[in-house]
């Protein structure tokens, strides 16, 4: 009975070294956090979130400003939360090599690209990831960097949400459609909501972005306003509104606006934004079933 016992314990405690192992892959730029959800199952499909942070801050970083490691449970999704790599000079911010505006200030050679698909492919390696949900969080330099890879890889990632980024003047149209959410306040001082420049290189606005989008998947040009939202505790009300690009679209594409009325380039969350996204982004996988469901 105590052999029995013990061999219990020694089975539970490697399921759980095994499990705390498998919190980080390092591909050769460093450590990336991984959460688990505490439900996974190797034999169930799992969506995947990659979050990418902004210009000069870190993967933990964004994970706790927006607090998507938190919520990992209650919806059941695998969360990769990578560092860009430091800057050559000036300060050796983080950054993504994402458009010619944001944010290569110091004109590095990086390939993100290949960088952030190596990181799917890892995950997809040792976790049971739904090829059909596989989604892009960016904040800033990181929703430029969501945008790009919605253009250079949409044949993998199912839809990206970029907070307070835009989408490239430069780049042309993907071969597959993609869902798009832009998030973004019209007070934001950094990324203007209706477009700017970054060291003279052009960036659309947060309408701009969406609509471009909306033509990619072929949706009709006219947008619906739909439901208010509370996305920010620092103002009153539903301060949010929705405008929807989905009427005519290609299948597994779309294309949304969610504006924060006075909202900043970082805004104070309210309790329900990270579900808010999410909820979003499972609305809107690729097309076909899942193999989870």
């Amino acid at each position: 009975m105590i052999k029995t016992i013990s061999l219990v314990v020694a089975i539970a405690l490697s399921a759980i070294a095994s499990l705390a192992s498998a919190q980080s892959i390092d591909l050769g730029r460093g450590e990336i956090p991984v959460t688990v959800p505490a439900g996974y199952r190797q034999d169930t499909a799992t969506p995947l979130i990659v979050l990418l942070h902004g210009y000069s801050t870190s993967g933990d970083w964004v994970d706790n400003y927006m607090g998507l490691s938190g919520i990992a449970d209650d919806y059941g999704f695998l969360l990769a939360a990578p560092d860009g790599t430091r800057e050559s000079g000036g300060a050796e911010n983080r950054f993504w090599n994402a458009s010619i505006a944001c944010c290569n200030f110091y004109q590095s050679e990086v390939n993100d690209v290949s960088y952030i698909m190596s990181i799917i492919e890892e995950m997809k390696t040792r976790y049971n990831v739904d090829p059909n949900r596989v989604y892009l969080i960016g904040h800033s330099n990181g929703g430029f960097m969501s945008y790009r890879m919605a253009y250079e890889h949409p044949e993998t990632i199912a839809a990206i949400a970029s907070l307070a980024g835009a989408d490239h003047s430069e780049q042309q149209g993907p071969d597959a459609p993609v869902h798009v959410l832009q998030i973004h306040g019209t007070a934001d001082e950094t990324i203007a909501y209706r477009g700017g420049e970054i060291r003279e290189n052009r960036y659309p606005g947060a309408m701009a972005s969406v609509r471009r989008w909306a033509t990619h998947n072929g949706c009709e040009s006219n947008g619906r306003a739909r439901e208010m939202r509370d996305l920010d505790a620092s103002l009153p009300g539903f301060e949010t509104g929705v405008l929807r690009f989905n009427i005519g679209c290609q299948s597994g594409g779309s294309s949304e606006l969610w504006t924060i009325s006075a909202g900043a380039h970082s805004p104070t969350f309210s309790a329900s934004y990270a579900e808010q996204v999410v909820e979003w982004l499972y609305a809107h996988p690729k097309p076909g079933i899942s193999v989870g469901d």
